[in-house]
């Protein structure tokens, strides 16, 4: 598997269940009140939680866990349990689901199409860990109405595309070269990914966020690159992403990687450019050596 493979898994047939409200477009009217601004794109990392809207709900969950809970299974594992279950599909699409990024309730999560409720169950997962990561590729739409999930007002987020992985899958995803230490690989890929994770205030909908935020999980050449640098002694530095002289209509952006060499401090420079105009990102020009201008 490649890390390009992560999150292409083939379609269930699935037979989409009527939804009044999950599966609007994000500028359609809507019967909730919700505010509404013009739709963005959205392509963020972080991870995915369940919020109960009221007290019905949370009842309902109650007693479906109650017939079917085994003594052995934390409250998690419960209702990790019950949401799997096919018959419980109607409390499936009645949960709120949230992206927290850097610990921080970040958007109301709907899917555009009612059969990809079944992701958002599977990423509430049985024993959540630190390393877990859910990208979510979608439209950003208006602030949710408090009566939506009881009183979270957060931008909703009406998804095509939501997987979920945890960091140490993705670094097995990365096509190491054969002649590198697995373990020192390993180590300087979830460096880079945490550093791309932990850069300010990334909501994943400016065109600087979305670019990078893809290549983090799509491109394994920055994390190659990153692992070579360091046998050469030399550290990641900075990331930055700037628009692109070369656009031609489209809106590209130059993601720049610096490398500093712990010796000279001399300073080389690596770029990718990505065409973010679409909902989908894709690369442009791949990774190469960048001359300020």
């Amino acid at each position: 598997m490649s890390l390009e493979d992560i999150g292409n898994e083939p379609s269930a047939s699935v037979v989409p269940e009527e939804c009044r409200t999950c599966a609007a477009e994000p500028d359609a009217p809507d019967r909730h009140g919700a505010t509404h601004e013009p739709p963005s794109f959205c392509y963020a990392l972080g991870r995915v939680d369940f919020r109960i809207p009221d007290l019905g709900v949370d009842r309902e969950l109650a007693q479906s866990i109650g017939r079917s809970r085994r003594a052995s299974l934390t409250d998690r594992e419960a209702v990790s349990e019950v949401l799997g279950r096919r018959e419980n599909r109607y409390l499936v699409r009645r949960l709120c689901y949230v992206l927290t990024v850097q610990g921080v309730d970040t958007y109301l999560l709907r899917p555009r199409d009612p059969a990809d409720f079944r992701l958002l169950a599977r990423a509430v997962r049985a024993n959540p860990r630190a390393t877990d990561l859910d990208v979510v590729v979608g439209l950003r739409g208006g602030i949710a109405p408090p009566e939506l999930c009881n009183g979270l007002m957060l931008p909703v987020v009406h998804f095509d595309q939501l997987f979920s992985f945890d960091t140490d899958e993705l670094v097995l995803a990365i096509e190491k070269p054969d002649d590198m230490s697995e373990h020192e690989f390993a180590a300087a890929a979830e460096r880079l990914l945490q550093r791309i994770m932990q850069m300010a205030d990334n909501a994943g909908t400016s065109d600087e966020h979305r670019a990078l935020n893809y290549l983090a999980v799509r491109y394994s050449a920055i994390y190659i690159k990153t692992f070579e640098k360091s046998l050469e002694d030399s550290l990641l530095t900075a990331i930055d992403v700037r628009p692109s002289h070369i656009e031609g209509g489209r809106r590209v952006m130059d993601v720049v990687f610096s490398f500093t060499d712990r010796r000279t401090d001399v300073i080389d420079k690596w770029f990718v450019r990505v065409d973010v105009r679409d909902e989908f990102p894709f690369i442009l020009t791949k990774l190469s050596p960048y001359y300020d201008h």
